[in-house]
């Protein structure tokens, strides 16, 4: 990330991003008539790295700073790491931290974020514009924290990597529906974070939680990229080393007796990861893991997510109920329309069914997710 890059040699995030935005402008202009290099990132890179160069000319500490940025090497592994946890710093808000972040680090755009946080683009960036003010007013350090510091940032760490993931998972909006970039470079900075604190459960978790989704990856899209849902998934292609990696894990976090929320969603991910099929998993046992989640920690989302396990325990009556009280929280979330829809069909009401389909059609960016709600206005 140029981002990370700049920063060990720079040390202003305001200007870091001015640099970033220089390169990608003159990126603009020149592409278009040039055409695209190879190695566009690398291009970028030397154009931000020749910036930098000469805005550090104009300071005080221009020999130094200038020899730092002339090194060959530029990929220090910890460097996002680094700028992570200064996004991160408790002089910010929890929802400043986590969108600049998702912004910075990960560079997922404006709209993604606010579909991750369940908000709007507008708060999205006033929430990144603040934060980028109160880090050069601050002057926050670019450095993980000494090891006190590292637990009262974890939570906003995590949270902006399991985010991540997540959107790489399933992406938010068109263009590719599952971006390895973005889950491969969650995993590792959430391994990263891992060995930065093996006492940490909830870190270990979300590494398993990870490694779960991404061991039955192979079967999530048909071979003409159509989106397959859970119950048909061709499980004899899942991953089944790495499933055992992820329960080992799983095991190792509980053994602390401290649960969290990271550790029960990975729990729920294993159920259905050791099922031999959909209709043998363990639906009970995953309610009560959302019973759980929802005591650690309460959303509409997690709701939503436990509505549709006790449609397997108690029916689609039981589970209707549970949806239709979220509608007020979540009349903006595709996937609450998506879940309303497909139980109403199931209760015959065919016309109530459609028109939640069409709103969550209305609402959805990704097209493996349009391409399924299609299908099913169709049927």
């Amino acid at each position: 990330m140029l981002h990370s890059s700049l920063m060990r040699w720079v040390k202003d995030f305001a200007l870091v991003e001015e640099i970033v935005q220089d390169a990608v402008l003159q990126a603009l202009q020149h592409w278009p008539t040039r055409g695209i290099p190879a190695r566009p990132g690398a291009w970028l890179f030397t154009v931000a790295r020749r910036l930098a160069a000469n805005r550090l000319a104009r300071e005080a500490s221009y020999q130094a700073k200038l020899a730092d940025i002339e090194r060959e090497d530029t990929s220090e592994p910890d460097d996002r790491l680094r700028l992570i946890f200064t996004c991160c710093h408790p002089a910010l808000s929890r929802d400043a931290q986590i969108a600049l972040t998702l912004r910075t680090i990960c560079g997922l755009t404006t709209p993604e974020i606010a579909r991750a946080l369940v908000t709007s683009e507008d708060a999205v960036q006033q929430r990144i514009v603040r934060a980028r003010r109160k880090i050069a007013e601050a002057g926050i350090p670019y450095a993980v924290p000494p090891d006190e510091g590292l637990p009262e940032r974890l939570d906003e760490v995590l949270a902006v990597l399991y985010l991540t993931f997540n959107e790489g998972h399933l992406a938010s909006q068109p263009g590719p529906m599952f971006r390895p970039d973005l889950t491969d470079d969650a995993l590792w900075l959430a391994t990263l974070v891992a060995r930065l604190l093996p006492a940490q459960p909830e870190a270990l978790g979300l590494v398993a939680l990870m490694k779960l989704h991404l061991a039955r990856a192979s079967a999530r899209f048909d071979a003409h990229g159509e989106l397959v849902l859970l119950r048909d998934q061709d499980r004899s292609v899942w991953n089944r080393a790495i499933i055992g990696e992820a329960v080992a894990m799983i095991e190792r976090a509980a053994a602390s007796r401290r649960p969290g929320p990271y550790q029960i969603e990975a729990a729920i991910a294993a159920c259905h990861a050791e099922a031999p099929s959909y209709a043998a998993t363990d639906w009970a046992q995953i309610v009560a893991l959302y019973d759980l989640l929802l005591h650690l920690a309460p959303s509409p989302v997690v709701r939503l997510h436990r509505a549709v396990a006790l449609r397997e325990v108690a029916g689609p009556d039981v589970a209707l109920s549970e949806v239709d009280a979220l509608a007020s929280a979540l009349d903006g979330y595709h996937l609450f329309h998506a879940v309303r829809g497909a139980l109403l069909v199931e209760l015959g009401r065919i016309e109530l069914a459609r028109a939640a389909q069409q709103r969550a059609l209305g609402i959805a960016r990704n097209p493996a997710e349009r391409s399924l709600l299609l299908a099913r206005i169709g049927s």
